[in-house]
């Protein structure tokens, strides 16, 4: 039987953390910032846990990083 193939874009994009949750980085943090707030930017830092259902997907395309 051969292995299962990571979706690397999906690799790069999104981590594991060690209870199992996935994390990722916010959107809207690349450009046109001058039209959003400072609160708003200030918001958007850092990283977000995806939403369980979410998560089922995202887990889906990276089989060994469970």
């Amino acid at each position: 039987m051969p292995k299962m193939k990571t979706k690397k874009a999906a690799a790069k994009r999104f981590k594991v953390t060690a209870s199992g949750k996935i994390k990722h980085g916010v959107a809207g943090k690349r450009h046109r910032l001058i039209s959003h707030n400072a609160k708003y930017i200030r918001q958007q830092r850092g990283t977000e846990v995806l939403s369980k259902q979410d998560e089922i997907i995202v887990k889906r395309y990276m089989p060994y990083d469970r």
